[in-house]
């Protein structure tokens, strides 16, 4: 594979691909929050506020944004309003990588990461997208699938109320505790 040519970016695609297994990305926990707070928090904080089209480009760029908007945030700052702040960002990258073809020879993994911001997006069109682009890969697309029926029903993520401050209804609450709280 080819260097990102940012230092932050070649890190953050190591990490994530070749030091995180699948429980570390899915499950976190406090040991991962905690080494991707200590290695990607300062660059989080510092290119938050930078156009997406600071990480267009390239390909390695911008699927290194893409993790740092998108799945950084929600380890580093679980429980907080924070984990979603970069999501916009995430997804406008994400929108602009797959638009430039970069996911085009990319491994499951990979291209799952690179899309991943339109899943958890609480947008009815980026849903859509979702459900199209994980089409061909039946074990995403089943989480997919319950992506959207949750946007679908409520506009929302349900799950994301609280530590948004925003008020539940009745069915939100008993679709969450039906385990929609990804």
């Amino acid at each position: 594979m080819a260097m990102a040519q940012r230092p932050w970016a070649a890190e953050i695609l190591h990490v994530w691909f070749d030091i995180l297994g699948p429980s570390d990305r899915f499950g976190g926990g406090a040991a991962v929050d905690t080494m991707l707070r200590q290695r990607f928090a300062r660059e989080w904080h510092m290119l938050r506020h930078r156009p997406a089209s600071e990480f267009l480009n390239d390909p390695l760029t911008a699927r290194a944004a893409v993790l740092l908007f998108d799945q950084v945030p929600r380890n580093i700052f679980r429980d907080s309003p924070l984990a979603f702040a970069s999501d916009p960002l995430a997804r406008a990258i994400a929108k602009g990588a797959l638009k430039n073809g970069w996911d085009r020879g990319l491994g499951d993994e990979q291209r799952q990461f690179l899309a991943m911001p339109l899943m958890h997006s609480e947008g009815i069109a980026d849903q859509l997208w979702s459900l199209r682009y994980y089409s061909d890969n039946p074990d995403v697309l089943a989480f997919a699938r319950s992506h959207y029926r949750m946007i679908a029903r409520f506009g929302r993520y349900p799950h994301r109320n609280a530590v948004l401050g925003r008020r539940s209804t009745p069915d939100e609450k008993a679709a969450v505790a039906a385990g929609n709280s990804w």
